[in-house]
C-alpha cells in the first residue's frame, strides 16, 4: 500500500502529465504560422472535392488536382517543406483557418465579412464578374441587368453576393447556400441569370452548354482572388507568401498554372474565355 507521501507525489505527477499536453496545445495555438510550418516542416493547405478547376480529387487514387493543389505544392517547395492537403469546404474554410486546422486556403475572395475573421495575401489573380444568362437575356451593361422583374442568383457570402448587393437595386437578388443551387435556379427557370466570376462561369457552361450563354456587362468589373491565411500579428508567413506570389506573377507562372488546369480539368482553353476577361 503506498504511503501518504507516495500518494501525494502520484497525484502531482498525474496533474503534471495532464498539464503538459494542455500547455503544448496552448503553445501551438499561439505559435506564429511560419514558425509552426518550419518546426513541423509541413504546409497544411485546404482542398475541396468537386470544385474544379480550383480543386479536384481523383477517384481511386485520392490524388488532388487543380490549381489550388498545384499552387500549394509550389509554395511548399519554395518554403522548403512538404505539403499536406486537408479536406474542407468553401463554407468551412474560414473556420478551419481560425481553428488552426489549415495554414492556407487558395482561391478565396476577400469579402468584408471574411476579412474580419482571417487574413488575406496579395491577389493570386483578378477575376471578372460575368452573368451566365438564359437564352434571350443579353444585357450589355450592369444597368440594363438591373431592371425590375429581373432575377439574379448568387451563392451566399461569396464575392458574387457582395458585388450583387452593391450593383443591383431594382433587380431581385436570389441567394442560395451553394453555387450549385444558384445554377439549378437558372436551369429550372427560376432566375434570368447567375452571377459568377469568369473562371466559374465558363466552367458551368462547359458542363451544361444548353444552360444559356455568358455575358460580360460593361463596365467590366472584377474582384481579387487571394489566399486565405490565419489572422495574426506576426507577418512572417504573409511576407513569404506575398514574395512568392510576386515571383509567380512576374514569371507568368500563375497564368500558366490556371490555364493548364482549366484545359485539363474543364476542357477550356485560353481562347474560350470572353475577350474582356483577363487573368
Amino acid at each position: 500500500m503506498p504511503s501518504r507521501r507516495q500518494f501525494v507525489a502520484g497525484l502531482g505527477a498525474a496533474a503534471l502529465g495532464t498539464a503538459l499536453p494542455l500547455t503544448r496545445a496552448l503553445a501551438e495555438s499561439t505559435e506564429p504560422a511560419m514558425a509552426r510550418i518550419r518546426r513541423t516542416k509541413t504546409l497544411r493547405s485546404g482542398v475541396i472535392a468537386g470544385a474544379a478547376p480550383y480543386f479536384a480529387k481523383v477517384v481511386g487514387t485520392g490524388k488532388w488536382e487543380g490549381f489550388g493543389p498545384d499552387f500549394s505544392a509550389e509554395l511548399a517547395k519554395t518554403l522548403g517543406v512538404e505539403v499536406k492537403y486537408v479536406e474542407t469546404t468553401w463554407g468551412n474554410a474560414v473556420m478551419d483557418l481560425q481553428a488552426n486546422k489549415i495554414d492556407c486556403m487558395f482561391g478565396m475572395g476577400p469579402t468584408p465579412q471574411r476579412r474580419k475573421m482571417i487574413g488575406f495575401t496579395d491577389p493570386l489573380f483578378h477575376n471578372t464578374f460575368t452573368l451566365v444568362a438564359r437564352k434571350g437575356f443579353d444585357p450589355k451593361t450592369w444597368e440594363e441587368a438591373d431592371k425590375s422583374g429581373v432575377k439574379i442568383s448568387v451563392d451566399i457570402g461569396s464575392n458574387q453576393d457582395a458585388f450583387a448587393t452593391k450593383t443591383f437595386h431594382n433587380a431581385q437578388i436570389r441567394r442560395f447556400d451553394t453555387s450549385g443551387d444558384a445554377t439549378l435556379a437558372l436551369q429550372t427557370g427560376r432566375v434570368d441569370a447567375q452571377l459568377l466570376v469568369a473562371l466559374l462561369g465558363v466552367t458551368v457552361l462547359a458542363k451544361a452548354p444548353g444552360l444559356g450563354h455568358i455575358v460580360v456587362p460593361k463596365p467590366v468589373s472584377g474582384a481579387p482572388t487571394c489566399i486565405g491565411i490565419q489572422k495574426e500579428t506576426d507577418t512572417a508567413f504573409m511576407t513569404a507568401v506575398n514574395q512568392w506570389l510576386a515571383k509567380m506573377h512576374s514569371s507568368g507562372e500563375t497564368r500558366r498554372v490556371i490555364l493548364a488546369n482549366m484545359e485539363k480539368l474543364v476542357g477550356i482553353k485560353a481562347a474560350d474565355f470572353p475577350k474582356e476577361v483577363t487573368l
